[in-house]
């Protein structure tokens, strides 16, 4: 893995998203970067991208160390986009950017609590289960709804939208339905709940993301794609 290859399918992500986007400009890249360790992330970097998302809290604490010691490298945004268990979040709640993955009520309070500790407001995107998946993290439609007036009072949380997983299929209409109904349900919470302030809608990985791009998403997250 050089830097060339990283920059040339950089690239070739950054065309897909003009191409297959409704609005590219709107469009943020998070490299997985779990497939990478610290000289990973500062070849991805120095490609010129600064946005890396983790899903393992000793891999981030790791690469977020190892990349402060050189100061060009805190530029780095982090963002974190795996299941997050309630007594990690004290970890990363200084530095992340963004977490992806505020599955239940429980998490996002500690979460509330521990940025309230050092006086930050976090953004956040709530993580639905929308294919109903028993394998998959995430809350259903039914108990976000039911737990969305207290995600709310939160004022340490700045909740900026939703996140999810497609279902691990090759049938394309069957992902495409799964990031329809999330880009639905985003819609419904903007005009019901929320008065339009939901933006960002995380879905799409290597193997998805041109669908998720069509649909509207505007984080996607890949990994493998860039590093191969």
């Amino acid at each position: 893995m050089n830097l060339e290859n990283i920059a040339k399918n950089l690239a070739e992500i950054q065309e897909d998203i003009e191409k297959y986007s409704k609005k590219p400009e709107d469009v943020k890249l998070v490299v997985a970067s779990k497939y990478v360790d610290s000289d990973g992330v500062k070849k991805i970097f120095d490609a010129g991208h600064k946005i890396m998302g983790e899903n393992r809290i000793q891999s981030l604490k790791e690469k977020k160390e190892n990349l402060s010691l050189e100061e060009k490298y805190n530029g780095v945004s982090w963002h974190f986009i795996g299941n997050l268990q309630k007594n990690k979040v004290k970890y990363i709640i200084d530095y992340i950017d963004m977490i992806h993955s505020v599955n239940k009520l429980s998490l996002a309070k500690e979460i509330n609590k521990r940025a309230a500790a050092v006086s930050r407001v976090v953004d956040v995107l709530l993580e639905v289960n929308v294919g109903g998946e028993e394998s998959k993290e995430g809350y259903t439609v039914q108990e976000l709804l039911a737990e969305l007036e207290e995600l709310k009072k939160m004022e340490n949380l700045n909740i900026k939208g939703l996140m999810t997983m497609a279902p691990f299929t090759e049938n394309e209409e069957v992902v495409r339905e799964c990031f329809r109904n999330l880009r639905k349900l985003k819609d419904r919470l903007n005009e019901d709940y929320f008065d339009g302030k939901l933006t960002e809608l995380s879905m799409g990985m290597t193997n998805d993301y041109k669908i998720a791009l069509e649909e509207g998403a505007t984080i996607i997250r890949v990994g493998s794609k860039i590093f191969s």
